[in-house]
């Protein structure tokens, strides 16, 4: 399999092809998980077939907006079944990616240990510095794209999310939890007894 030439063609197509209106949902996002995934496979000590399959479903599992914006986790699959097969990719590791991809829909419930980095790396950021900040940007992609939400449904959605949610690997758990504990604790603050 040629994994750098699935990346550069997926990378390129995102780039030029996305819509405007994903101000989370972008390419930023998708270099984001690959990072994140990177990290967490090295800190979990994933083997490396498992890691460039892994590397390979991270930089395609949002590629489904390309084509709609919800149930956009089938899409990407469709994609992949038709783009990976010319980069040298057998079946069975198109298979593979493809059920790490699905299991990133919510609410996730991953089975393997490269399905559980995935699902880490694809949240990572609730347990970041970064978190407001990226949190916004999806408050406004719902908005720009059919999902009408106030500011204030936002943050009791966030903080509903946020105490559903539970990292799968410990390295994500101990890197991410605590940080994630203390934005549910701000959110409930800022929302005070009005939820």
């Amino acid at each position: 399999m040629d994994y750098k030439a699935a990346e550069h063609y997926i990378i390129d197509k995102l780039s030029k092809e996305l819509p405007c209106t994903l101000y989370y949902h972008g390419i930023e996002h998708t270099l984001d998980v690959l990072n994140a995934a990177e990290n967490y496979a090295v800190m979990e000590h994933l083997n490396k077939e498992d890691l460039i399959l892994l590397r390979t479903a991270a930089l395609y599992h949002d590629s489904g907006f390309l084509v709609k914006y919800s149930s956009n986790e089938v899409a990407s699959v469709e994609i992949i079944s038709n783009v990976l097969p010319g980069f040298g990719y057998s079946d069975q590791q198109i298979d593979r990616i493809s059920k790490m991809i699905l299991t990133t829909e919510l609410p996730q419930k991953p089975r393997n240990l490269p399905q559980k980095i995935l699902c880490d790396a694809d949240m990572d950021y609730l347990g970041r510095d970064d978190f407001y900040m990226i949190g916004i940007r999806l408050y406004r992609e719902w908005n720009e794209n059919g999902i009408p939400t106030t500011l204030r449904e936002w943050y009791i959605q966030e903080l509903y999310f946020l105490q559903q949610h539970e990292y799968f690997t410990w390295s994500a758990f101990n890197l991410r939890n605590e940080k994630k504990m203390k934005y549910i604790a701000d959110i409930k603050a800022l929302l005070g007894n009005r939820i």
